[in-house]
């Protein structure tokens, strides 16, 4: 296509400017993020997300999803690049890298923005550090039809190479909020709302819990868990029981069992 353009040197001005999308600060005074491989981008057109700019490997194996992603890329004015593999590599960090990756506008992430009322679950995780397990998140409220991530005080960038590859592709299907606990807080009791947290203080078994909709469930730092005060403002506190040595689930495989539990009590 003639709106294909090529560059095919490293220090190209395009290619460092992709190049920092890779490091949090330059993704903050852009606007932008970067996501790669062919079936994540599909997922972000299907759920009405154009990158503004198309990345594609000069040595790629035609296909027709790509065809039409690149044909709506260019219908909504966005810019078509091709490049070798290697500036491609050098661009996503990844020595494999997938044929194509596309730069997208980041979301609206403000807690105003969501609608509590569009889903009977939401996930909340508090000071997750992780960018895996944030995106494993993204990823267990997709598969169980939740409404969104809420991001309490200092997690992960949601908009990291990591956490949206680890997120396949929920990262365009899942509302991303980030707030502050003295922001959310007030935000949560301003509606409806259930604030469920995985704790061991006077928690009752996660089986028999008395869910209610909308219903948050809230997890903690990967190594501190939750802070105490944050436990006691919650509606319900649920216990996994752990059956072996283990005194507690990784953050995101403990998010993902609450999730479907309250989803087979809500639904």
């Amino acid at each position: 296509m003639s709106q294909r353009r090529s560059i095919t040197g490293f220090s190209n001005p395009t290619v460092k400017f992709l190049r920092s999308l890779r490091e949090k600060k330059h993704r903050k005074a852009s606007g932008k993020f970067l996501a790669e491989g062919l079936r994540l981008l599909t997922d972000a057109r299907e759920c009405g997300h154009l990158p503004e700019m198309l990345v594609m490997a000069e040595r790629r194996d035609p296909h027709p999803l790509l065809d039409a992603l690149e044909s709506e890329v260019v219908k909504n004015g966005g810019e078509v690049i091709e490049t070798s593999e290697d500036i491609l590599s050098k661009i996503t960090g990844k020595d494999n890298p997938q044929a194509v990756a596309g730069v997208f506008a980041e979301f609206d992430t403000r807690l105003s923005a969501l609608d509590r009322s569009s889903s009977k679950i939401w996930l909340v995780a508090q000071a997750l550090r992780d960018p895996g397990n944030l995106g494993t998140m993204l990823r267990t409220g997709d598969a169980v039809g939740a409404g969104g991530l809420i991001l309490i005080d200092d997690c992960a960038d949601p908009f990291s190479v990591e956490a949206v590859r680890a997120s396949m592709g929920a990262v365009f299907t899942q509302q991303i909020a980030l707030a502050r606990w003295d922001e959310f807080l007030p935000w949560l009791r301003s509606g409806p709302g259930q604030l469920v947290a995985a704790s061991l203080r006077d928690a009752v078994d996660y089986r028999t819990a008395p869910y209610q909709a909308p219903c948050f469930l809230m997890v903690g730092n990967e190594s501190r868990g939750l802070p105490l005060e944050y436990e006691m403002a919650c509606d319900l506190r649920v216990t996994m029981p752990m059956k072996g040595r283990a005194d507690s689930l990784n953050a995101a495989v403990a998010g993902a069992v609450l999730a479907y539990e309250a989803l087979a009590r809500l639904d």
